[in-house]
């Protein structure tokens, strides 16, 4: 509220001026400032999408559906699938769904009993995901965009044919 003319005050309770500091020309340059307009992308990278956290919370609530081989680690299996999920949805712009999960269970033949030979590639992929950095990025790589884009009935039903759908 504006001070009336007639009120007096100290000099210390007067508005000072401001002074106007210049734009930055340039900012300094660190490891992460990105130089350019567009983000970078290929392996390695990742996709950012909006709540990729939330794909954790759906993989341990569906994970009393999750069929594992011997030697498998259940903790393991639910961040790969989650971490997959994650890359679908953000594919479009949103959210992870159960419907994520289930096509990155699916593909991998984690819905029902899998052939041996996918459970071998599998087990390959999935070992340790869920401590190792490197390990979450090459499985997440490891899935072609033509897998992620099936629907989750498709997806159960690639463990025959999983060979052809996932590239390997």
């Amino acid at each position: 509220m504006a001070q009336p003319s007639f009120v007096p005050i100290t000099e210390a309770d007067q508005v000072r001026p401001t002074l106007r500091q210049a734009d930055p020309s340039h900012v300094a340059g660190r490891p992460a400032e990105m130089r350019t307009p567009d983000a970078p992308h290929g392996k390695g990278f990742g996709k950012p999408g909006p709540d990729q956290g939330y794909a954790l919370r759906l993989a341990h609530l569906i994970s009393e559906r999750i069929v594992l081989a011997d030697g498998e680690d259940h903790h393991d299996v639910e961040v790969g699938a989650a971490l997959i999920a994650a890359r679908r949805a953000a594919m479009w712009g949103r959210a992870p769904s159960v419907y994520d999960l289930e096509v990155a269970l699916g593909i991998f033949g984690y819905l029902a009993p899998a052939p041996a030979d996918l459970v071998v590639y599998r087990t390959g992929l999935f070992q340790a995901v869920s401590h190792a950095w490197m390990a979450q990025r090459a499985l997440v790589d490891s899935v072609p965009e033509a897998a992620l884009r099936l629907t989750p009935a498709e997806a159960s039903g690639v463990s025959g044919s999983w060979r052809s759908v996932l590239g390997a």
